[in-house]
């Protein structure tokens, strides 16, 4: 089975990778926009995640994977609310940021410079190998 990758986003005053690895899993819950949504209720046990810190950070930090598929979520009435689990894989080599993403022209057409205020978006496995090829570079400003 082929798993699908995904990128979420966190401010990480409120949840950071490090938090994660803590935690060792954690409920991924709070999200409210109609089409973050949408993309979580097709998140599958398996899927693989990348973990964006929002704020000053602006950067891709870990690897996580999904250890529980989408589910409603249980907290809320409303069953249009979705959430699903996730463990940590690994923490990059080298945070990759939004600004060298964005310098990139390879990534134009990525969720992540498109919609900038999205929380959950795929990633497709192209996008994903040059982040993580770009994890292990050494990056010049």
């Amino acid at each position: 089975m082929k798993n699908n990758y995904w990128l979420i986003k966190e401010e990480p005053a409120k949840y950071s990778y490090n938090d994660l690895v803590n935690d060792k899993k954690t409920v991924w819950d709070g999200v409210g926009n109609n089409l973050a949504l949408k993309h979580i209720r097709k998140i599958l046990k398996g899927d693989d995640l990348l973990y964006y810190h929002t704020g000053k950070e602006k950067s891709i930090i870990g690897i996580a994977k999904v250890i529980r598929g989408s589910y409603s979520d249980p907290n809320k009435d409303d069953k249009k609310f979705a959430v699903f689990d996730i463990k940590p894989v690994k923490k990059l080599t080298r945070s990759v940021t939004l600004k060298e993403i964005k310098s990139n022209i390879f990534f134009n057409d990525f969720d992540l410079v498109r919609i900038p205020r999205l929380s959950v978006m795929p990633v497709t496995k192209e996008y994903w190998s040059e982040i993580i090829k770009l994890s292990n570079k050494k990056y010049d400003v």
